[in-house]
């Protein structure tokens, strides 16, 4: 084989190569997409649900509306818990260092 041809085909493999990387990558966009596109399906079918109940009566908006101030409050309160957790734990973290380096 000639340098000629060596080189062809190290260009032709790098060309492959590049392809496949392009074809890999247009794959993964298109599972993302897909995905995606399942779940806004899938989140489209429950707000179409809960409208037809609030529509029929089923659900109370206002009742609807309380629980949702509920869980709001519950989340803040669960953050601010979450948040003093991780300031014991920095402390605790801090300690040990302390007492590691003092070793």
């Amino acid at each position: 084989m000639s340098n000629r041809e060596a080189d062809g085909a190290v260009a032709g493999n790098r060309a492959l190569d590049r392809l496949e990387e392009a074809v890999e990558r247009a794959l993964k966009e298109l599972r993302a997409a897909r995905d995606a596109a399942n779940e806004a399906e899938v989140k489209a079918k429950r707000s179409e649900q809960l409208m037809r109940q609030l529509v029929d009566g089923r659900q109370d908006p206002a009742a609807l509306a309380e629980r949702v101030a509920q869980l709001e409050a519950e989340n803040e309160d669960l953050r601010d818990r979450i948040g003093r957790g991780r300031e014991a734990v920095d402390r605790i973290l801090a300690s040990i260092r302390f007492l590691e380096d003092r070793r």
